[in-house]
């Protein structure tokens, strides 16, 4: 069955009404019959109809047993972290998204949880880095915001191997492109917020785990924790995953001509998009998804967080904003938004330049989108060509 279709069937009619739509159980609890006898619901923070319907759902789609819904894709990335204890080690990849190196380093660090980055798009720079004391392997791929891609089959080898779980954080792709779990991830993260609601208007966060046992103890930890995802933002989440194949296949396909446009503009140094051949691991992401995705990042020749500020405060169909994923094109400075938590030197050494834009292709036609670009490109270089000109005036 292709995957368009398992979403759609994968909603359930409403049992009680024959609904088509599922209901939103705006409800804080529950009332039961006899203490302890309930419908399977006691306490919204504990269970919700909704959610329950979002979570058997995004389980169902990453094939995993277990899927449990957050209030973010922060608070998703906590809960898969307490199930470490102190002592316990993390081996992350180095172009790591700035919230989960913020929550890593300010707040888990000081609880004795440290973390190792490498570079994750060599197995062998992951094997190197484990160590008695790893219990967890943190992967993006593709990363935010350089793009780069690690073989999610040969890195679940080397975790279970080494006795300890391999965790992916699957935004960028979404289960309509990517399934971590059947490459022998142990644990899925999305921020739901990006594609699988994709349209701008929720914040949500998803975990789901191959095996049930590891499901408990998310499970658990949701309902000690508390940041459970409202059941109006649960719906929200099933109505973008809906029409998640439909758009995920246009912003693939309009992101791959964007990234040609790039590729070839005298002005751009560097194009990061796995879609490219020349991407270092085209192969791989070839190999373990079926598309690239709908995020472009590059890096301008005048390489200068100057100019880069200028090129995204010049666009007039991208919008510059933090997030992704929705159904408008927005583009950001990674090095001053996103991955500002991050220190410089690390940074820049993960690869962000101070240059580098990442853009967010929508559901536009790819021509305005590419007309968009050019025409910041023509304003900036008409800029240089008369501070030239003037500086040349003012020597003679």
């Amino acid at each position: 069955m292709s995957t368009t279709t398992q979403i759609i069937h994968s909603i359930p009619v409403d049992p009680l009404t024959g609904a088509i739509s599922v209901p939103i159980y705006q409800t804080s609890t529950f009332v039961q019959e006899a203490p302890g006898v309930n419908k399977g619901f006691d306490y919204a923070r504990t269970n919700n109809p909704t959610r329950q319907v979002l979570e058997n759902l995004v389980a169902e789609l990453e094939g995993g047993s277990t899927g449990a819904a957050f209030a973010s894709g922060l608070s998703a990335i906590d809960a898969v972290v307490k199930l470490l204890k102190t002592g316990d080690e993390i081996i992350a990849v180095d172009d790591i998204y700035g919230g989960a190196f913020r929550l890593f380093t300010q707040i888990y660090e000081k609880f004795g949880i440290t973390v190792n980055y490498v570079d994750a798009t060599s197995a062998e720079n992951v094997f190197n880095a484990i160590t008695p004391k790893t219990k967890l392997i943190w992967i993006e791929t593709p990363t935010n915001p350089t793009l780069k891609i690690s073989d999610i089959a040969a890195i679940a080898k080397i975790a279970k191997a080494s006795n300890c779980w391999l965790c992916v954080d699957n935004t960028f792709a979404s289960p309509a492109l990517q399934k971590p779990l059947t490459l022998g991830a142990d644990i899925v993260v999305h921020s739901a917020t990006k594609y699988l609601g994709g349209h701008s208007d929720l914040i949500a966060g998803i975990v789901v785990t191959k095996e049930k046992e590891l499901g408990e103890r998310i499970k658990f930890i949701q309902n000690a924790s508390g940041a459970i995802l409202s059941p109006f933002d649960s719906w929200l989440v099933i109505r973008g995953i809906e029409t998640l194949p439909l758009r995920i296949k246009q912003h693939c396909a309009s992101a791959q001509q964007v990234a040609d446009f790039l590729e070839q503009h005298p002005d751009v140094d560097k194009v990061y998009y796995p879609g490219l051949k020349s991407h270092i691991n085209h192969d791989i992401a070839l190999k373990q998804s079926k598309g690239f995705g709908g995020i472009v990042s590059f890096t301008l020749k005048n390489d200068t967080e100057e100019a880069a500020i200028q090129f995204v405060t010049a666009t007039k169909l991208f919008k510059l904003a933090e997030s992704l994923g929705g159904i408008k094109s927005l583009l950001c400075h990674p090095a001053n938004m996103t991955h500002k938590s991050i220190p410089a030197e690390k940074r820049r050494a993960a690869g962000v330049a101070d240059s580098l834009i990442r853009l967010s292709i929508g559901l536009e036609e790819a021509e305005d989108l590419i007309a968009d670009l050019e025409q910041v490109f023509q304003q900036l270089q008409l800029k240089q060509n008369l501070f030239e000109t003037n500086h040349t005036i003012t020597i003679k």
